[in-house]
C-alpha cells in the first residue's frame, strides 16, 4: 500500500508509489545517480598504473615514469569518481591529464582509458558537445605535439610522427566516441521501451477499473432501483395485504442475494488477478430473469424478436444495456410499460429500449454513469449507442452492436 504523504508529527512529506518495498522512493534514483562509483575507479585506476609499468618497459625510447608521471597518472584516474555527478568536469579534465602526460614525453598505454572512460560517460549522460570536444581537443593537443612541439619536449632525439600516425590514432577516437553514442542511444531505447511498457500497464488499469466500474454501477443500480420499489410497496401493504407484503419482501431477499453474488463475483477477479470466474457471465439468456425482476418492480416489459447467439462479450455488453435501460425506466419514467426489440441482420444486432414516458425528474432516461456506461460498452465492442426522447414523450434507447454469430449459420 501506498504510505500516507504526510507523517505523524509534523515531519516532511514522503511520496511513495506502488510497487515492492524499497523501490518506490524517488529519492532512490536520485542517490543511485549521485553514488561514487567506488569500485570501477579503483578498477580503471589499479589497469592504469600497472599497464603504464609494462609499456615503459616496452617504450624504453620514451622517458621513464617517475613520481611526476604517476601522479599524472592518478589525476586523469581519480576523477572517474564524479563522473556521474559531473560528466562535462570529468570528460575535459581526464583529457587535460592525459594530454599533459603524453606531451612530457611518457609512455603511451593505458591513459587513454581514463579519457575513453571519461567521455564515455559525458555521452551517455547526454553531454555529446562535451564529449566530443573533450576529444578533438585531446586529439589536436597531440597532434601539435607530435607533429611541431617535440622538438623542445622530452624525450630528447625524439622524431616526432607523421600524418600517417596520427590519422590512426584519430580512427582509434572516433571508434571510441561511436561506441559512446552507440550506448547512448541504447540507454535511450530501453528508457523508451520501459516507458512505454509501462504507459500500456497504467492503460491496461485504466480500462480494467472502468470496466469493473461499469459492472458494479450496472449491478447495483439495477438491484436497489429493484429493492426500493419493493420496499415502498412492503411498507405500503405491511397493515393493510401482509401477503403483498411479504411478497415484496421475498423480491427484495432474491434481488440482493443476486447482487451479492455478482459483486462478490466482480471483487473476486480484483483478489485474484487474471484467475478465471467461477460463474458465468450474464446473457441475454437471462432475459426473462430480468423481466420478471422489472415485474416485481412494477414494470410490464414486451419483448420482441429473439435474441441471437453472441460471443461472450457481446452477450454481456447486450443484457447490461438492457439492465441498464429498463432500470432506468423504473427510475427516471412514469411510464409502467416498457418494449425491448430486437432484430440481426448482416452480423449486425439492433437493440431498442423504449417506454411511453412521462419523465418524473429532470434525468429523463438517466443522464448520469448510466448512459455513459452504456456508450462504452457499445465502442468497446466497434458499436453505438443512441438515447434521447421519442416525438410522442417516451424514452428510446437504440444500441448497433456488431455481432458475430458462435454458430455457423
Amino acid at each position: 500500500m501506498a504510505r500516507m504523504d504526510e507523517q505523524q508529527g509534523g515531519g516532511p512529506p514522503h511520496r511513495w508509489r506502488y510497487g515492492p518495498p524499497g523501490w518506490n522512493r524517488p529519492d532512490r534514483a536520485e542517490a543511485h545517480r549521485s553514488r561514487l562509483p567506488w569500485r570501477s575507479t579503483v578498477l580503471v585506476t589499479a589497469f592504469v598504473l600497472a599497464g603504464s609499468n609494462v609499456a615503459a618497459h616496452a617504450q624504453p625510447d620514451r622517458v621513464p615514469l617517475d613520481g611526476y608521471a604517476r601522479l599524472l597518472l592518478l589525476a586523469a584516474s581519480a576523477p572517474l569518481l564524479w563522473r556521474h555527478r559531473h560528466p562535462v568536469a570529468v570528460a575535459y579534465g581526464t583529457a587535460a591529464a592525459a594530454l599533459a602526460y603524453l606531451a612530457l614525453g611518457y609512455p603511451y598505454g593505458p591513459v587513454l582509458l581514463t579519457v575513453a572512460v571519461g567521455c564515455f560517460g559525458a555521452v551517455v549522460a547526454g553531454h555529446r558537445r562535451a564529449a566530443w570536444t573533450a576529444v578533438a581537443l585531446l586529439w589536436a593537443g597531440h597532434a601539435l605535439v607530435v607533429l611541431w612541439l617535440y622538438r623542445w619536449l622530452p624525450p630528447a632525439g625524439d622524431r616526432g610522427a607523421g600524418i600517417g600516425q596520427e590519422t590512426v590514432v584519430a580512427t582509434w577516437v572516433l571508434a571510441v566516441v561511436a561506441l559512446a553514442e552507440l550506448a547512448r542511444v541504447r540507454r535511450e531505447q530501453w528508457a523508451r521501451e520501459r516507458a512505454d511498457r509501462a504507459e500500456a500497464a497504467r492503460r491496461r488499469a485504466d480500462e480494467e477499473r472502468l470496466r469493473i466500474a461499469r459492472e458494479l454501477h450496472d449491478v447495483l443500480a439495477h438491484s436497489i432501483s429493484v429493492i426500493n420499489v419493493q420496499a415502498s410497496t412492503g411498507l405500503a401493504l405491511l397493515d393493510g395485504d401482509p401477503e403483498q407484503a411479504r411478497a415484496a419482501l421475498t423480491t427484495i431477499k432474491a434481488t440482493s442475494k443476486e447482487a451479492l453474488g455478482e459483486v462478490r463475483q466482480i471483487l473476486g477477479t480484483l483478489r485474484a488477478p487474471g484467475a478465471a470466474p467461477r460463474a458465468p457471465a450474464p446473457g441475454l439468456d437471462r432475459l426473462p430473469e430480468l423481466v420478471g425482476q422489472a415485474a416485481a418492480a412494477g414494470l410490464t416489459v414486451e419483448t420482441e424478436g429473439d435474441p441471437p447467439r453472441l460471443p461472450p462479450g457481446a452477450d454481456l455488453a447486450a443484457f447490461r444495456i438492457v439492465q441498464e435501460a429498463l432500470t432506468n425506466v423504473v427510475r427516471h419514467s412514469g411510464s409502467r410499460h416498457a418494449r425491448v426489440c430486437f432484430s440481426h441482420a448482416d452480423g449486425v444486432l439492433r437493440l431498442r429500449i423504449d417506454d411511453d414516458g412521462p419523465a418524473t425528474g429532470a434525468d429523463a432516461g438517466g443522464g448520469g454513469n448510466g448512459l455513459a456506461g452504456m456508450r462504452e460498452r457499445a465502442a468497446a465492442l466497434g458499436g453505438t449507442i443512441e438515447a434521447g426522447t421519442r416525438p410522442d414523450g417516451g424514452f428510446r434507447v437504440l444500441a448497433v452492436l456488431p455481432s458475430h454469430l458462435g454458430e455457423d449459420e
